[in-house]
């Protein structure tokens, strides 16, 4: 089994490789990054994995990588990732993740390889739940709030114009709020972990200053993520889309308010509530029963360990 990863080194790559290479061991994993070098965290990946620096905007040298490692399934994980952050940088976003995947796409059609490929999209492209719903499911009406949802729904849409039009086998996963060791600052429960560590290290009191966190969020554990995906890959459906996540939500003051728990000095909560927020999907909770059915996949690491872990892999960095 050929396996080609965008983004390997990122946030979810990492997990997947590690996940991929435990279920796999015989398996030739092939990953991309624009930075072309190992981060530390990741240094066990290394003697069992190709990295390759290609940009996602280059076609031929795209074509030019299939041709040379001929993979069985392509994982696309590589893209833009901070909603918040997008709202600052639109044609970033939008560049990233709808122009690098066409590019991606176009050049697998042009290899005539016809592997697997898996869209890896954000359960934020479907918004708040429609009408007389609560779930989100993979039916749900896409109502994407930030230039970040709006880019991927635009990529996933794509995606499947692509099956459809060359039946090229193309899956999408919606991948709802994923948190874990590792990931990078620029998301709420990271950035509150890492203030929490720093004030540790100081050995007093403390207080974090929020923005308002009222919204509410499904949330899984990124290395239940990276089963997820592989679920998918071995399972799925081509043309079809899932939804991978807890099927629970919660808020995310309580997610904050847990860290501050297992927090190692006393820590007080200032939230502060402002009408110049950006635009927030209010309630995102995912139907994850059709990736149920489909793969057999379950999310078993509670919330707490995750938090945990996160608390820790700051205190290590």
């Amino acid at each position: 089994m050929n396996v080609l990863v965008t983004g390997l080194t990122g946030f979810v790559g990492g997990h997947f490789g590690e996940a991929l290479l435990q279920a796999m061991p015989g398996c030739k994993l092939v990953g991309t990054s624009r930075a072309n070098t190992w981060p530390v965290p990741l240094a066990a990946l290394a003697p069992h994995a190709r990295l390759e620096s290609v940009d996602l905007h280059d076609g031929a040298g795209l074509l030019k990588l299939l041709h040379e490692h001929r993979p069985d399934w392509v994982v696309h994980l590589a893209g833009y990732a901070n909603t918040r952050q997008s709202f600052q940088e639109p044609a970033r976003c939008w560049a990233d993740n709808l122009d690098g995947t066409r590019t991606l796409l176009e050049a697998v059609v042009a290899s005539n390889l016809a592997p697997k490929v898996l869209f890896a999209s954000t359960g934020l492209v479907l918004g708040d739940p429609d009408p007389g719903k609560q779930l989100l499911d993979e039916l749900t009406t896409m109502k994407p709030v930030s230039p970040y949802a709006a880019s991927k729904a635009a990529a996933e849409l794509y995606a499947y114009q692509v099956y459809a039009s060359t039946k090229l086998p193309v899956v999408r996963l919606r991948l709802f709020n994923q948190l874990g060791p590792r990931q990078s600052l620029g998301f709420i429960a990271t950035d509150k972990a890492r203030e929490i560590v720093d004030l540790e290290r100081l050995g007093q009191p403390g207080t974090l200053h929020t923005k308002d966190l009222g919204s509410y969020r499904d949330i899984t554990d990124v290395r239940d993520i990276a089963r997820a995906i592989l679920g998918v890959l071995e399972h799925g459906k081509p043309g079809e889309v899932y939804n991978a996540g807890s099927g629970r939500v919660v808020q995310i003051r309580e997610v904050v308010r847990q860290l501050i728990v297992l927090a190692k000095v006393p820590i007080t909560l200032n939230e502060q509530h402002s009408e110049q927020q950006v635009p927030e999907t209010a309630v995102c909770q995912a139907d994850i029963g059709k990736l149920q059915r489909t793969t057999g996949w379950e999310p078993t690491i509670p919330l707490l360990k995750t938090l945990s872990d996160v608390l820790d892999d700051w205190r290590v960095r």
